[in-house]
């Protein structure tokens, strides 16, 4: 069970309390929470494993230009070829950074899928950075949580008792 944030609610009476429980982060699990379980060594291997990535794609890419030059196309589809995938990149880079922030639009994801498969080596180094300062994800997932903690902390606080034994008026 979850509300729209994405923050699941634990069911009452249930062995872990009452109250909403932190969505995992993928690679992190819940470990974001708390700092715990390895979190530090996860951020490490998740900025190590991305930069690797990309490092890797660009060589890649690399092996795709030499085949663009081996093929003799001209220079204007060379130009073409490495403006593209420098454009897609910078957006890709752009908008999975801003993902880290807000929850992405699933239409306007859709509508990009193509761009970003192009620009993945913007992505993996977004990616990257945002390993450096903090779990991917995880500063949107803390303001979401924090707000159905004080959300339900609110709700408790307003029900004291039980409302069938209040006297009535007449």
């Amino acid at each position: 069970m979850s509300d729209e944030s994405g923050t699941q609610a634990i069911p009452a009476g249930s062995p872990e309390g009452d109250g909403p429980r932190p969505e995992p982060i993928r690679f992190f699990g819940t470990a974001w929470v708390h700092h715990d379980n390895g979190y530090a060594l996860r951020r490490v291997g998740a900025a190590t494993g991305s930069l690797a990535a990309a490092v890797a794609s660009c060589l890649i890419l690399r092996f795709a230009y030499e085949g663009l030059q081996i093929a003799d196309t001209g220079s204007f589809v060379t130009v073409l070829v490495i403006a593209m995938f420098a454009i897609c990149s910078a957006l890709a880079f752009r908008n999975t950074w801003d993902g880290f922030g807000r929850r992405p639009d699933p239409d306007r994801q859709a509508s990009l899928r193509g761009l970003l498969a192009i620009g993945f080596v913007g992505s993996l180094l977004a990616f990257f950075f945002r390993s450096l300062i903090e779990a991917p994800g995880e500063k949107l997932h803390r303001e979401e949580y924090e707000a159905a903690r004080r959300e339900h902390e609110k709700r408790g606080a307003r029900r004291t008792g039980n409302p069938s034994k209040k006297k009535r008026r007449r």
